[in-house]
This record gives C-alpha cells, sequence and structure tokens, in this order.
C-alpha cells in the first residue's frame, strides 16, 4: 500500500513532506482522508476534532471549516495546530505540526464543490441556533433548505473559510507485529530538516 518508504534499517528519507505525500491518498482521489486536528483553546487547554484534509500539494496541507467554529477562533487567537492521520489497518500514524495561516477567499471557494451534496448543505445549516431546536424541526429545516436549492448548485457560504498548515514538525510512526515500532521525527530549522529516530 505504502511501498518500502519506512524500513528498518538506518537510512531515512532526506525529505519528509516527499515522504507524506507517499503515505497521504493521490490528490485526485475524491475521497478525502479524516484527521484530528488539535489546538489550544482559549480557556488555555488543548482542543481536538475530526475534520476532512482537503489536500496537500507537497509544501501545504490544507482544511476548511466555518469562520463561526471554535477551531477557527482558537487558530486566529494563536494560529498553530496539529494534525494527527491514523491508519490502523497499515499500523502507521502521522502526526504533522506547523503553523496556520488563512487561504485566500478564491482558493477556499474552489473547494467547495468538491464537497459531497452533504457537507455544502452542513456548511450552510451547521448553526448553533439550528443546533439547539428539536431534532424534528432541524430535520425539517434541512430537508426545506435542500428542496429549495434542488435546482441549482450550491454555492458556498460566506463563512466558508480555508487554512493552510506550514509543517515544522513531522513524526512518522510504523507499527511492527514481530519487531520495534519506528518512529522518525523530522524537525524543520535553519539548515533544513533535523531526523532523529524515537522510541515507538
Amino acid at each position: 500500500m505504502f511501498g518500502r518508504d519506512l524500513e528498518d534499517t538506518d537510512a531515512s528519507p532526506a525529505d519528509p513532506l516527499a515522504l507524506l505525500g507517499m503515505w497521504l491518498p493521490d490528490p485526485a482521489d475524491p475521497v478525502k482522508p479524516l484527521m484530528t486536528l488539535s489546538t489550544m483553546g482559549l480557556d488555555g487547554y488543548p482542543d481536538a476534532r475530526t475534520v476532512l484534509l482537503s489536500a496537500f500539494d507537497g509544501r501545504l496541507l490544507r482544511f476548511h471549516t466555518d469562520a463561526r467554529s471554535r477551531k477557527a477562533s482558537e487558530l486566529a487567537a494563536v494560529p498553530r495546530a496539529t494534525m494527527t492521520l491514523v491508519w490502523p489497518d497499515a499500523a502507521r500514524q502521522v502526526v504533522v505540526t506547523g503553523d496556520v495561516a488563512p487561504e485566500a477567499p478564491a482558493e477556499a471557494a474552489e473547494t467547495y464543490p468538491t464537497r459531497s451534496r452533504a457537507l455544502q448543505l452542513l456548511a450552510w445549516l451547521n448553526t448553533d441556533e439550528l443546533a439547539a431546536r428539536p431534532a424534528a424541526e432541524r430535520q425539517a429545516a434541512w430537508a426545506r433548505f435542500d428542496a429549495e436549492h434542488a435546482e441549482t448548485p450550491l454555492v458556498p457560504p460566506s463563512t466558508w473559510v480555508g487554512f493552510t498548515l506550514a509543517p515544522r514538525r513531522v513524526v512518522f510512526w510504523r507499527g511492527h507485529a514481530e519487531g520495534p515500532s519506528n518512529r522518525i521525527m523530522y524537525t524543520s530549522g535553519e539548515d533544513g530538516w533535523s531526523i532523529e529516530r524515537k522510541a515507538g
């Protein structure tokens, strides 16, 4: 599935972003991987949630959300985050930590049509006001909005925003059923990427 990219030898790939591209699905794949996005909460405690990884262009990782969301507020206050992607069947995990910046509105808008119909609707309807209403009312509001916009493609709401993460630390982990696991940590510095092998 992943190729021979992290063998139990002393040789480690020099470029973690190239290796990350090998681990992630093909950019053309319409099914986007789920990841845990961790941020620093406004109350000083870590915060985390599962979101879609929209894209990786070989340099930056992209994700999208609602401008009114908790994570958007947290990233405005502390523009740093960690992304964790796990492939249990392959015994693999990658953790990417870096600096976050808002994506240009035009670029964010380009991603919206690639989302499923349900996620496009959710971008319009996922509000605290609707969430506070009884389940039957929520379902009715969803069905009504869907029917009202059935004839034309949905456009992104004004609250649809995107972010990019520039990696500063990338940690690859691969488990092994009959031996020690393999964990390699790459850290970005003035002289490029440093590499350390860590306990699994």
